[in-house]
């Protein structure tokens, strides 16, 4: 966490929302929730308010709180069929300032429910990032019923006494949460920097472990109960990157191309500053981890990014997914601290990524992380448009054969970049969204400079901050001749999975105008589209619109 110094959303039929309310896309309390004895089951959405979740910019299947500021998310814990989502979060304004922790969940990672806020600040702080954990052995003694605990661990933030962390817990399914009544479990040292404690457990030494980043590196320590912590070890001094302050960190254990008898660790850090593209970003190491010691095996100097364009920090992972589910599903802010405060949203500021699966691949020079969207998204594409092959000279607009108009879509398309091949010599090629206004963001990659682009310096209102409008890079350096890219566009923002996800962009951006119209476009030559689909997403917000 830097900076320092839920209409259809609510379609949770069958979401059993054991709560003190659930807030109504109009605001109300619990106004049309289905209760049985008392206990909210799900919201009847038959009166959503048609413009619901419909301002200018505002993301149609990307996470936003209804109002006010958000950045990190936190706390992602998987408990009894739903996805928790906590996240920080000013209820005041549409600035970062006293942190809480707001509260959202969801069955299918695709439609969320908004809910109260889960931790408000105290005598000890502002409530700053962490993460949950289901205790299903009850090493807390905290469980009372039928339920398991699902405990909290944040950092407590004091201007003046500096910053600890402490843990709550709920005994109600993440609806109420107690505070341990001897906060903090871990004091401060006396360092400024010492937040965003991630808990997991690990299986083969029977205890808690956690890891805390610290300024310029993490803290590894280690727990049987969640409440009594001991130091274990220290990672990152001379590691990775190291142009901001570490933050955000998380650890976890994947197998290399689905291969569960070769298994890596793998540790994410966020750094506040200094990513390649300029602002935020998070990179990554892989590892081994014994339970105290987490080694690096590359070389120190070695950097990965989780992400290479501008909007995606303080990525972290869901706890306690079903093993036999057996994904590692990972959400990140989607913004840069360098213009974070000021981008032209009103009622609302900051939004998530999309829910990305994580996994390992091999590669000549080591092991590599992946991501890509989840599956239960596809749920949201409506008409589609299949592509033929064909070559593309100059620019093809393709938007009057789409059969629809939306600023919504995903998009999955295939290039040949033969050399010295007539279907392939262009220096650049890819896909431009625009609008009636000339105002346009283009995705592509740079065959000669071998690398993908996304280029947002026209994208529409880009003067509230010096440092958005520009030119995005990732490296990739292609060994079949063919680019693959798929794209999930929103109202303000692109992702692109580019090679089954091995390279990763996302950007934001905000038209004066919704980006409606699509052309491909080839530069210095020509290129060949083997094929390709576009797909209209409809609204995981609102089933009246997009």
């Amino acid at each position: 966490m830097n900076f320092r110094m839920n209409g259809w959303s609510l379609l949770l039929i069958g979401l059993v929302l054991i709560a003190n309310g659930c807030k109504q896309p109009n605001g109300d309390e619990n106004k049309d929730a289905k209760q049985e004895n008392g206990t909210v089951l799900y919201i009847d959405t038959a009166d959503v308010s048609s413009d619901y979740y419909t301002e200018q910019h505002r993301p149609q299947f990307h996470f936003t709180p209804e109002e006010k500021w958000m950045n990190d998310p936190n706390g992602m814990v998987y408990y009894d069929g739903e996805y928790h989502l906590f996240y920080q979060h000013n209820p005041d304004t549409n600035v970062w300032g006293p942190m809480h922790w707001g509260h959202a969940v969801s069955t299918d990672l695709v439609h969320w429910g908004h809910l109260p806020i889960a931790l408000y600040p105290d005598e000890l702080g502002t409530i700053f990032s962490g993460s949950a954990v289901v205790d299903e052995k009850n090493t807390t003694g905290f469980k009372k019923g039928e339920e398991d605990p699902i405990v909290a661990m944040f950092t407590h933030h004091h201007d003046q006494k500096g910053q600890t962390q402490s843990i709550a817990y709920s005994l109600n399914r993440g609806r109420d949460f107690t505070k341990y009544k001897d906060n903090p479990v871990i004091t401060n040292p006396g360092i400024a920097d010492f937040r965003d404690p991630k808990v997991l457990w690990h299986e083969e030494s029977r205890q808690w472990v956690m890891v805390l980043a610290v300024r310029d590196h993490v803290r590894i320590y280690k727990s049987p109960d969640l409440i009594n912590w001991e130091m274990t070890s220290k990672f990152g001094k001379g590691e990775g990157n190291h142009n901001g302050v570490w933050e955000c960190p998380d650890l976890f254990q994947l197998p290399v191309g689905g291969n569960p008898e070769d298994k890596r660790w793998v540790m994410i850090v966020s750094i506040g500053d200094g990513a390649p593209n300029g602002g935020s970003g998070t990179q990554y190491f892989i590892g081994d981890f014994d339970g105290e010691k987490f080694t690096n095996v590359n070389p120190a100097g070695t950097e990965l990014w989780i992400d290479w364009g501008r909007d995606n920090y303080a990525g972290v992972t869901w706890a306690n997914i079903p093993e036999k589910d057996g994904r590692r599903i990972f959400l990140g802010w989607m913004s840069n601290w360098r213009y974070a405060t000021m981008v032209p949203t009103y009622k609302w500021r900051s939004a998530m990524t999309v829910p990305r699966k994580l996994e390992l691949y091999s590669t000549p020079e080591g092991i590599c992380l992946s991501s890509e969207p989840v599956d239960e998204l596809t749920k949201l594409r409506m008409e589609t448009t299949s592509l033929e092959a064909e070559m593309i000279s100059g620019y093809e607009n393709k938007t009057g054969g789409l059969g629809f108009s939306s600023p919504t879509m995903e998009m999955e398309l295939e290039f040949t970049t033969e050399n010295g091949s007539q279907f392939g010599n262009a220096s650049h090629f890819g896909i431009e969204l625009s609008n009636s206004k000339d105002e346009k963001v283009s995705i592509g990659y740079e065959k000669d400079n071998k690398r993908f682009f996304i280029d947002r310096r026209n994208s529409g209102k880009t003067d509230f901050s010096e440092d958005f409008a520009g030119i995005h890079y990732a490296p990739w350096e292609n060994d079949d001749e063919k680019i693959k890219m798929k794209l999930l566009i929103d109202v303000s923002s692109v992702e692109l999975f580019a090679e089954d996800g091995k390279v990763v962009m996302t950007d934001i951006f905000f038209p004066n105008e919704e980006f409606t119209q699509v052309k491909l476009f080839s530069k210095n030559g020509n290129v060949k589209l083997n094929s390709g689909k576009i797909w209209n997403l409809k609204s995981a917000w609102n089933p009246g619109e997009k």
